[in-house]
């Protein structure tokens, strides 16, 4: 009942493939989440009440449920409403991929959203005026002005995020997709040496997201100094 060492360097390919799947799906996630995130949060302080509304019962409801009761509705749920809505006579297969980049898009951009909107409303209001007296327009003033400075005060926060996205694709294992954790599991199941992947599964997550909170830290301080 020895650990075996040779399992995990046996494994290495089949992991790295599943790890840098878990790589490109946080990428895609974080970057899709923080555009919609952006958009919800100027819609959130929008002068249009209905507006308001809208992306705030969004964000509410998305911030309130689970992430795997998300990730199990999108992969069930969908293909059998696409199928009552085009009248086919099977649902249409979403797939575990495509299903596991929207969820991860749209479930972050709900905490994506409050970390911009707090960013924007950490800028001085008197930016706004001086913008609109510079003859730019809200568009304009957001873009220029408003925004970057949100987008830097607010980096080590959204990096923060980032690395529990990391940590949250996991989740797709439920769904079979073969992510870092899922090719870990394949391999754990077909070789019986569960405790050997896990443990360096659990090895490299650590180490991983230590070191980038770490960097995050020193980046934090670095904003706080320039500011």
């Amino acid at each position: 009942m020895g650990f075996d060492v040779s399992i995990i360097t046996n494994a290495l390919p089949y992991l790295w493939k599943g790890f840098l799947y878990t790589v490109e799906l946080t990428a895609i996630s974080a970057v899709g989440g923080l555009l919609f995130g952006t958009l919800l949060a100027l819609a959130r302080l929008s002068s249009l009440y209905p507006l308001q509304m809208a992306a705030a019962a969004y964000v509410n409801l998305m911030r309130s449920i689970p992430l795997v009761l998300v990730i199990f509705w999108f992969f069930f749920l969908v293909p059998l409403i696409l199928q009552s809505v085009t009248g086919a006579e099977r649902p249409p297969q979403v797939g575990a991929e495509r299903t596991a980049i929207i969820t991860f898009i749209l479930f972050e951009a709900a905490y994506f959203c409050e970390i911009m909107r707090a960013g924007i409303q950490s800028i001085p209001r008197g930016q706004v005026w001086s913008s609109y007296a510079l003859g730019l327009n809200y568009n304009q003033t957001m873009r220029l002005v408003i925004l970057p400075q949100a987008f830097r005060n607010m980096l080590p926060v959204l990096l923060t995020q980032t690395i529990i996205l990391f940590q949250d694709t996991s989740l797709v294992y439920v769904i079979s997709a073969t992510d870092f954790v899922g090719a870990a599991a394949k391999v754990a199941q077909r070789d019986s040496k569960l405790v050997e992947m896990y443990l360096f599964v659990a090895v490299v997550y650590f180490v991983l997201c230590y070191t980038l909170s770490f960097a995050v830290k020193h980046l934090q301080r670095k904003i706080a100094v320039i500011r």
